[in-house]
């Protein structure tokens, strides 16, 4: 679909679809750092929504909904990222007291996180715009999804990180072939990117400048599909959705879809959307009653290091009021737990930082904003392969055993507690086929 502009999320300035993809000039100037997005026409958009929606019988990937994405059919880059499934989780959601809790599963995508969708649409608008260099600044979701994607396109991709990330995560960056660079500081790689965008036209992709206000909002549109996918998937509007939130582009993008499904008649109320930080710079807002989200303190470092921000932006913030949704952090100890109940009560291993929005849930009921007997979706962001040493750290020695049986069997009882023998399947089952 044609965008008619890009639009502020805070104040409505409008400005050319071209970019050049800084947020918007007047509200930096009046030292409010915010994003703009993609409008369209309303009487293009309603009815192309009131068409797409409900079919997920046959959702393939993200681009089921290109007719409501800002991209032509020929400038489309794509893996196959989307489709994603929705998972009811009855065992996790027993024990924190949830009996409706689903998971959307973004671990799925291609290069194993949601970042895939923001990649995908962003360069191919950059492929539909012309541009010739895609650039970005990551410690490493963003960074090895725009690198994929840059590799399908054919578009030289020039990634800044610092030396300070994981392993695995700096590995599958540079595997795709980009142009990767380790700069001095966070700040470095931002002010690098900035400069390559000023002086040589690269297309930015992900978040830069400091205050930072979002990323490209091309790549937003990306994070949109999430939102469809949640409600024809259930079938249904559920009445809460948590994500991890650190700058809040997946989290706006969602917003955005499910806003317009209700302008479009296809729903005809909003869930409240909560976002589960870090450090609490979105909650601080909040309580305050502010509409700058200021940076807060760090006082610990943290297992989240995709989302470990100790700073948030105006279009989070914008979602969390416009919803009625909360914002609430985790410890360190209450993401390495959910990260484990995740993978032993529901078979999902994901990176730490995505099991935030699970580790999150049990302060937001306890705050009364989210009912317990509610739809709750708790969106989980990446593959726990992203980061495995984090995870490994966290959990106890594999105990030894003899090569006796009996050895097994009593370690199985003395470190996991499991008796083997009462689990037992007698012969005479066994040999009936009954378990």
């Amino acid at each position: 679909m044609r965008p008619r502009a890009l639009r502020c999320v805070r104040c409505g300035t409008e400005g050319e679809v071209t970019g050049p993809f800084k947020g918007c000039p007047v509200c930096a100037a009046a030292g409010k750092p915010t994003n703009v997005q993609v409008v369209y026409d309303d009487e293009e958009l309603l009815p192309a929504l009131r068409r797409v929606a409900g079919q997920a019988a046959s959702l393939r990937d993200m681009w089921h909904y290109r007719e409501v994405l800002p991209v032509s059919d020929g400038a489309i880059v794509s893996l196959g990222e989307g489709a994603t499934p929705l998972l009811p989780a009855p065992r996790l959601g027993a024990k924190l007291g949830i009996p409706k809790l689903h998971l959307k599963d973004e671990s799925r995508n291609p290069t194993g996180s949601f970042k895939d969708r923001l990649a995908a649409a962003a360069v191919s608008a950059a492929r539909e715009l012309g541009r010739r260099v895609v650039v970005g600044s990551s410690s490493g979701n963003a960074g090895a999804a725009v690198a994929a994607m840059s590799a399908r396109a054919g578009l030289p991709c020039v990634m800044f990180t610092t030396q300070k990330f994981p392993l695995a995560m700096k590995t599958q960056m540079a595997v795709y072939g980009t142009y990767l660079l380790a700069a001095p500081t966070v700040q470095d790689r931002w002010s690098l990117m900035e400069t390559g965008v000023d002086t040589l036209g690269w297309f930015p992709v992900t978040v830069f400048g400091y205050p930072f206000f979002g990323s490209n909002c091309y790549g937003i549109e990306g994070y949109k599909t999430i939102g469809y996918e949640i409600v024809d998937q259930l079938d249904a509007l559920p009445d809460h959705v948590v994500f991890p939130v650190g700058a809040g582009d997946a989290f706006s993008g969602a917003f955005k879809a499910i806003d317009e499904y209700r302008r479009a008649g296809v729903i005809d109320r909003l869930p409240a959307m909560h976002a589960a930080e870090v450090y609490g710079p979105l909650e601080q807002a909040l309580a305050r009653g502010a509409d700058v989200v200021d940076a807060v303190e760090v006082p610990v470092p943290t297992v989240a290091v995709s989302v470990g921000s100790n700073l948030s932006t105006y279009q989070a913030l914008d979602v969390l009021r416009r919803t009625g949704g909360s914002a609430r952090s985790a410890t360190n100890e209450e993401m390495l737990q959910a990260q484990r109940d995740l993978g032993a009560l529901e078979g999902i291993w994901v990176e730490t930082s995505s099991a935030l929005s699970v580790a999150a849930l049990p302060r937001l009921v306890v705050a009364g904003a989210v009912d317990p007997d509610s739809l709750v979706v708790a969106v989980l962001t990446a593959d726990g392969l992203k980061d495995p040493n984090t995870t490994a750290a966290a959990l106890p020695p594999i105990p030894d055993c003899s090569a006796e049986f009996d050895s097994a069997l009593s370690t199985l009882a003395a470190s996991y507690g499991f008796d083997a023998r009462e689990h037992a399947v007698p012969a005479t089952s066994r040999a009936q086929g009954r378990g």
